[in-house]
C-alpha cells in the first residue's frame, strides 16, 4: 500500500503535540506515584514482618512461663 502524504494544519499539529506532552507528563506522574506506593508497601511489609516476629517471640516466652508455672521443677 502506497503511503500518501497527510496534510495537517500547523495549529492542529501543535495542539496534538501539546496533548502528547501532557499525556507523557501525566504518565510520568503516574509512574512516580506507583513507585512511591510500592516503597510504602515495602515499608509496610517490613513493619508487619517485624511485628509478627515480635509476637512470635512473646508467644514463646508466654508458653515458657506457662509451662514453668504448671510444671514444678524436678529434682
Amino acid at each position: 500500500m502506497d503511503r500518501m502524504p497527510i496534510f495537517v494544519r500547523v495549529d492542529e499539529y501543535d495542539d496534538v503535540l501539546n496533548l502528547v506532552r501532557i499525556i507523557r507528563k501525566k504518565l510520568d506522574e503516574a509512574k512516580e506515584t506507583l513507585l512511591k506506593v510500592n516503597e510504602l508497601k515495602n515499608e509496610e511489609d517490613h513493619q508487619i514482618e517485624m511485628w509478627q516476629s515480635t509476637l512470635a517471640e512473646i508467644d514463646k516466652k508466654i508458653d515458657f512461663i506457662n509451662h514453668s508455672l504448671n510444671e514444678p521443677e524436678q529434682f
